[in-house]
């Protein structure tokens, strides 16, 4: 997401490609205009790599678990719970100089969707799959835990010149539980309706601009460009393989991993078509299918060019100062003793 570039085929590039050279979202915003970034998340700051990565994407400061109470009251699935990472979180925002960049990461609402009888608000469904009933349960608390961090913006005088940006960074219920899923949804669950089931939510909040709700269809590679733009940022010297949102030249052709595909008008699943209006298999090839899968499979090849051979060593960009990854030191925080 910081990078505008997509995943690698196997394995994780934050953990096979965290020395690689990046031009990062936070490092682009600090050059360009002075924010600081930091990056809050409610478990030890090894898990995924994320302590050298983050050095690569030049981010300030990592407020891991040492940061947060890790007492057994406060933890629960993996790692801490949404709504004392949240208010905390907003604690440590409110001292902040702006202008600053924050990247929250919660854990609640997460496979296995696990929560303590007393935090739920609202009953379980009831497949008898503890998977997609814990899901129901979660997902309301992490809901509620963001209502609260809104409000607690609100009274610490952050939320009217900010913008906010809530994702999604995966799907939430695998295809090993579309029996419990069908059961829920009262519906078969087809290839075609499983990767309608893979969106994720994403909500963006800008100041002085009123809400409303934007059908385009986009993936986390848009976010980077979206954001520099926000922020009045020329990026016609950077390599990313998103487009901004609010652009009309918004590319709606979202790959996935694999090489499917989804436009605004049809899905490409498992080697056959399927119209996005009904999900029906769609017998005549569209016009432009074979133009998007081709870019499809240029963009992904390119894309791991760029982190399998880290390209971006080699890119001379004279809007980007190379990133100095041995400058930043993630000290650990003030409450490393609490109780694991």
């Amino acid at each position: 997401m910081d990078n505008s570039l997509y995943g690698l085929p196997q394995g994780s590039a934050f953990s096979l490609k965290g020395d690689n050279t990046y031009q990062s979202l936070p490092a682009i915003l600090d050059q360009k205009q002075g924010y600081k970034s930091d990056v809050m998340h409610g478990d030890y700051k090894t898990f995924w790599n994320r302590d050298q990565v983050y050095k690569h994407f030049g981010i300030d400061k990592f407020y891991d678990a040492t940061y947060y109470d890790m007492s057994d009251k406060n933890v629960v699935n993996l790692g801490l719970k949404d709504k004392i990472f949240f208010k905390d979180s907003a604690n440590y925002q409110a001292k902040m100089k702006s202008p600053f960049y924050s990247h929250l990461i919660t854990l609640t609402n997460h496979y296995p969707f696990t929560l303590d009888e007393k935090d739920a608000t609202i009953e379980k469904s009831n497949t008898g799959d503890a998977t997609v009933d814990g899901y129901i349960q979660t997902a309301r608390y992490l809901d509620e835990a963001l209502e609260e961090y809104i409000n607690d913006l609100k009274k610490k005088g952050l939320y009217d010149n900010s913008v906010i940006m809530i994702y999604g960074d995966h799907y939430g219920i695998s295809e090993n539980h579309n029996n419990a899923m069908e059961k829920l949804l009262g519906e078969k669950i087809t290839p075609a309706k499983f990767t309608d089931l893979n969106r994720t939510g994403f909500w963006i909040k800008i100041p002085g601009k009123s809400g409303g709700i934007n059908n385009e269809y986009a993936g986390q590679v848009d976010v980077m460009p979206t954001i520099l733009h926000l922020a009045g940022i020329d990026t016609k010297n950077y390599l990313m393989f998103g487009t901004d949102l609010f652009s009309k030249g918004h590319n709606q052709v979202v790959p996935f991993r694999n090489g499917d595909f989804i436009t605004k008008d049809y899905k490409y699943v498992n080697g056959k078509i399927y119209s996005n209006k009904n999900n029906e298999l769609i017998t005549t090839q569209p016009a432009d299918f074979e133009k998007n899968k081709k870019q499809v499979e240029k963009d992904l090849e390119m894309s791991d060019n760029v982190l399998n051979g880290d390209l971006f060593r080699f890119y001379k960009n004279p809007d980007f100062k190379k990133v100095n990854p041995s400058k930043y030191k993630y000290e650990t925080g003030p409450k490393a003793n609490s109780k694991k």
